[in-house]
């Protein structure tokens, strides 16, 4: 049962039009509060929303709007305190129970819930959302002053639990637009980044990767890279050559998606264009594959088809690289895919790691090859046509036995000049280490340069865009440059400590627990 003359739903505890919410007692309240609580109640929390009706059944009179209690932000496993709409804008209202002072972790939490909601609840994306802080022991307002940003969400106010009405009318009084339609807004989807399984699987259930995108409002996706690499890919099946291409990205930028989707679009066998996905992560590996293929099994049991026995098409588009790397020496033939794709291409071993691990592992001594020659070696099998997708990581340490990216370009150079070269202008960056291998690779004159092929907005945490940036130019000791991307982040949480010894201390303590 609701109250609210609209309907309760699931993402909210209690809802209602501010008139009715006003015109509930406090018990009514608290008992469809923890009648749709999603775990007990004890008497702190009781007591702790008894303490916020009351603020907000004095602040509220008089007003129009609705109010949602304890609005659950799905999948980000977060819960608001409440969520005010009125007229044209939405207030994220946080309550710190017992606290008479102000934290900067309190504010980064409603700020934060704030960003969810305007960047990831579609019906908040093209209204202004006003994020307030309210400890409730505080006897005086801190922080009134209303500053919207460019994405239209304020900085958050911190006031006293008697300022609120006169920070939403001061609100409400500067505000333009249309009001929010309650009802649209209260049942729009929700749509944080997917996780990489479930990208996997809406892209493995033949969609392309225009639905696997970040809903932050206006970032580029993935669509640019993911055609470039396509029409290279066409490009060589047409005209009978070989290429290699290399795809950077910022951390979280999509990079194994880019792979995925290549995969999932060439998977069929015996397709002329059938790719793979190679990759060194074992469990990566065998998490992707879990996940797809309990997908097919459910697509064909709801169309009343089994699998046949010991089939199983994702092992045929998704394998450990090694597993593949095997397969050279099981016949003279090239692999079955012409597109192949490398997952962090820099992690491949260099010559002595692979000497090594074949004189131990395979009885095969004086081994001349290192990873990356080896794997073009096999696919250069190929009479025809050929293309090798690298996706390469940057920022990372490189570790003992790893050749990094330059091996490419050098086993291209020196074994395999007739392989056409496509690559991202952001592997001369410092952070690939490849600046040397690729100049010498431009005497060769196979080369291009494609700004397509870097993924420079980060998926995974969509306030990032410059913090790449910023950080390359710091370790890079590049002061002007770092300054200009320092002024570019957007609220980005970024602390310095002089004390150099104890963030040594720390970064150690933290690499042990790893």
């Amino acid at each position: 049962m609701s109250f609210g003359s609209t309907p309760l739903l699931q993402r909210s505890w209690y809802q209602a039009t501010i008139g009715d919410f006003l015109s509930h007692t406090d018990k009514e309240v608290l008992g469809e509060l923890a009648q749709n609580a999603e775990f007990s109640i004890d008497e702190s929390q009781r007591d702790a929303w008894a303490e916020q009706i009351s603020c907000l059944k004095e602040q509220l009179v008089g007003l129009n709007g609705s109010l949602f209690f304890e609005f659950v932000i799905p999948r980000m496993g977060s819960r608001v305190d409440a969520v005010l709409l009125a007229g044209s804008l939405v207030f994220v209202i946080e309550f710190k129970t017992g606290q008479s002072e102000l934290t900067r972790a309190a504010v980064d939490q409603v700020w934060d819930y704030a960003l969810d909601l305007k960047n990831f609840h579609e019906g908040s994306h093209a209204v202004a959302v006003v994020p307030i802080l309210i400890p409730m022991g505080m006897t005086r307002s801190v922080e009134t002053t209303l500053t919207p940003d460019a994405d239209r969400v304020y900085r958050p106010l911190c006031l006293a639990p008697g300022g609120l009405r006169s920070a939403i009318n001061d609100a409400l009084a500067k505000a333009d637009g249309d009001p929010v339609q309650v009802d649209l807004w209260a049942s729009a989807a929700y749509k944080p980044t997917p996780t990489i399984i479930e990208a996997a699987r809406v892209l493995y259930a033949e969609h392309r990767v225009e639905a696997i995108r970040c809903f932050d409002a206006d970032k580029q996706n993935l669509s640019v890279t993911t055609r470039r690499l396509e029409e290279i890919v066409e490009s060589a099946r047409r005209n009978q050559k070989k290429v290699i291409a290399f795809v950077t990205g910022v951390p979280g930028a999509g990079k194994t998606l880019v792979g995925l989707n290549i995969a999932t679009q060439h998977r069929e066998t015996g397709e002329a264009t059938h790719a793979v996905l190679l990759s060194g992560n074992g469990p990566l590996v065998a998490v992707l594959r879990a996940a797809l293929s309990r997908d097919e099994r459910e697509r064909l049991k709801r169309a009343g088809r089994k699998r046949p026995k010991g089939s199983d098409p994702v092992k045929q588009f998704i394998q450990n690289v090694h597993h593949f790397r095997d397969e050279y020496y099981k016949s003279a033939g090239p692999p079955a895919d012409h597109v192949i794709v490398f997952d962090e291409a820099q992690r491949a071993w260099n010559h002595a790691k692979m000497a090594d691990f074949m004189k131990r592992k395979k009885g095969k001594p004086d081994f001349p090859y290192s990873e990356p020659a080896f794997l073009l070696d096999y696919v250069d099998r190929h009479r025809d046509w050929a293309a090798v997708v690298c996706l390469v990581g940057g920022g990372q340490e490189i570790h003992t036995g790893e050749a990094g990216i330059g091996a490419w370009l050098e086993a291209v150079q020196r074994s395999f000049p007739h392989w056409e070269m496509h690559i991202s202008t952001k592997l001369a960056d410092s952070e690939y280490t490849a600046s040397a291998a690729i100049q010498s690779a431009c005497e060769g004159g196979n080369m291009h340069f494609d700004d397509h092929l870097h993924l420079a907005v980060s998926m995974r945490s969509f306030r990032a865009e410059n913090v790449s940036a910023f950080v390359r130019a710091l370790l890079d000791c590049e002061k002007e440059r770092a300054r200009e991307a320092l002024a570019q982040l957007k609220r980005y949480p970024l602390f310095s400590d002089a004390r150099l010894r104890r963030r040594k201390a720390l970064a150690t303590t933290a690499g042990s627990r790893k």
